[in-house]
């Protein structure tokens, strides 16, 4: 039994990790019970999660175009910054 807990029961790096993943591609079942259960005992990595999401959407708004501010990345800086990140 002990067993089976130690695999459910990620450690919060481990369930951040996860809870970015999911934003990209979809987890397996495993992970998702994984981050279920973690996240039923870790007030902690709710809020990440939460926040993750927040920070996620607010970012895609901003490069899609669909920000309600009036402050625009310059293209240049947009292209420097997609270069830099593929670079990585």
């Amino acid at each position: 039994m002990q067993k089976i807990m130690n695999m459910m029961v990620n450690s919060c790096k481990k369930t951040t990790e996860l809870i970015d993943k999911q934003l990209f591609k979809p987890l397996t079942t495993i992970e998702k019970m994984q981050l279920k259960v973690h996240k039923s005992m870790c007030k902690t990595c709710q809020a990440y999660e939460h926040q993750s999401k927040f920070i996620d959407k607010i970012i895609s708004n901003w490069f899609n175009g669909n920000s309600k501010t009036k402050e625009k990345l310059a293209k240049e800086r947009k292209n420097k910054i997609l270069e830099e990140i593929n670079n990585s």
